[in-house]
């Protein structure tokens, strides 16, 4: 598993680029997807997922819509068009970091 502070520095990148490849999800959805595609070693709290949600919706970059399932209220996460830029932007970024990183690390691509 990779630490908080990996984690806590991708998490927005990733959350966004989910969102845009797989449309609306929930938060719960969100964490077994994201720690299905790591195969465990990206692991989310909802410490950290669901003030980052919020922030994201308040930032403009998300939207929430409201369903109830079961008889139970259920918030879901779609994201808005300054949100698939975000995303755009961010993976970019993240590219070019993770280049720079293989430079700085001696790290040879795999």
């Amino acid at each position: 598993m990779y630490s908080k502070e990996l984690i806590k520095g991708t998490l927005r990148t990733v959350i966004l680029r989910l969102l845009d490849r797989e449309g609306r999800l929930y938060g719960y959805q969100m964490s077994k997807l994201v720690n299905e595609r790591s195969q465990g070693n990206y692991q989310l709290s909802e410490g950290s997922l669901y003030p980052l949600l919020h922030k994201l919706v308040k930032d403009g970059l998300l939207v929430t819509e409201t369903e109830t399932v079961n008889g139970r209220s259920r918030r879901y996460y779609r994201i808005t068009e300054a949100g698939r830029a975000a995303a755009t932007d961010r993976r970019e970024e993240f590219r070019r970091f993770v280049l720079t990183m293989r430079t700085l690390l001696d790290l040879q691509p795999e």
